[in-house]
């Protein structure tokens, strides 16, 4: 059973047998929204989400995960590759991030999933956006998060997964923010961890 989470939200990461989870995958999801009046298909045009992960220990960035860096230093956090279109909208992911929960290093205690527009549109140009996280063993959906109501910014922090005594937890942020990178972000991603 998926839960749709609101901004501000968590919930924890284990099974409903009480079982810990131990790959899970973060979807990005989007497609552009249709464009309005005469000159609509003749100024279509496409938008370039990207997904990024950013592994912090004790609040310091030590590494990230992102179209130019697909695999994480220590082979925990892989990113499945670039989609410079989107498309999926309310289906599958146009881009994924999977998580290998058990092999993160142990000093790695949160990682901050984000959304930038690289084309440099704003999220009033984009339609069904949404993150998810899914159980990867199995391909059930844990939760959504949906990024609504548009708005003039090009970015957003999304969620994050941090741990919680032994297990994990995500936290749904939905924070706009301005920027085409993860880099241009690192100042506001530091007041949600």
């Amino acid at each position: 059973m998926s839960v749709n989470l609101s901004k501000g939200q968590q919930i924890s990461l284990s099974k409903s047998d009480g079982g810990a989870l131990s790959v899970v995958r973060m979807g990005l999801g989007w497609k552009s929204a249709p464009r309005k009046g005469f000159l609509a298909r003749m100024t279509a045009r496409e938008i370039d989400l990207d997904a990024s992960a950013v592994l912090f220990a004790d609040k310091q960035p030590v590494d990230v995960v992102f179209f130019q860096h697909l695999v994480s230093d220590d082979g925990s956090v892989r990113h499945t590759g670039d989609n410079r279109v989107g498309g999926a909208g309310q289906g599958g992911d146009d881009e994924s991030i999977i998580v290998d929960l058990q092999r993160v290093p142990v000093h790695i205690d949160q990682i901050v999933f984000t959304v930038n527009s690289f084309t440099g549109q704003t999220f009033e140009e984009v339609d069904n956006a949404f993150c998810r996280l899914l159980d990867e063993s199995n391909g059930q959906e844990l939760a959504r998060y949906t990024l609504t109501g548009g708005g003039r910014h090009t970015a957003q922090i999304m969620a994050k997964v941090h741990r919680d005594g032994s297990g994990w937890q995500m936290a749904a942020i939905g924070s706009p923010a301005d920027g085409r990178t993860f880099q241009d972000l690192m100042p506001v991603i530091t007041p949600h961890l």
